[in-house]
């Protein structure tokens, strides 16, 4: 009769557990971070969309100098910089997102507004080996058109 030799298998289960347990709270904080860095990407596209129309709108000149000769309003470059900056103002985009950066181009050709926005991401969970200082980033384009009849 043959004996076979039993090896101690105690703890190969608990070490399979703590593996699972770790890989589990991996995907966890990966959820948790990619849903905080998704809302607050959805946040600065929205006030790049407010900040874009407003700057278009109250940027538009020439109407009354000028006429109307196209299909979309010229922008003056000062006045669309001026609006933009006093509509993140007022939408407290400085406290809503500490160290945002805000860029307003003015395309003389196709008479639009483009405002691009970077702030740094505040995620709840940190992974080792992840960026230390993430940015998040949005840009929207507006123009006026006119509509005849």
């Amino acid at each position: 009769m043959r004996r076979t030799s039993r090896r101690d298998e105690q703890g190969q289960v608990t070490l399979l557990i703590i593996g699972f347990a770790g890989i589990l709270l991996m995907a966890i904080v990966v959820v948790v971070d990619a849903s905080a860095a998704y809302l607050q990407r959805q946040g600065l596209d929205n006030l790049a969309d407010g900040a874009a129309l407003h700057g278009a709108d109250l940027g538009s000149a020439g109407i009354y100098e000028q006429g109307l000769d196209g299909e979309r309003l010229t922008q003056q470059a000062a006045a669309v910089e001026s609006a933009v900056r006093d509509y993140l103002a007022r939408a407290d985009a400085g406290g809503r997102y500490p160290g945002i950066q805000v860029g307003v181009r003015v395309d003389p050709v196709g008479r639009s507004v483009t405002v691009r926005l970077r702030a740094p991401l505040d995620l709840p969970l940190t992974i080792p080996g992840s960026p230390s200082r993430p940015v998040v980033g949005a840009s929207s384009t507006a123009a006026v058109t006119i509509r005849t009849g």
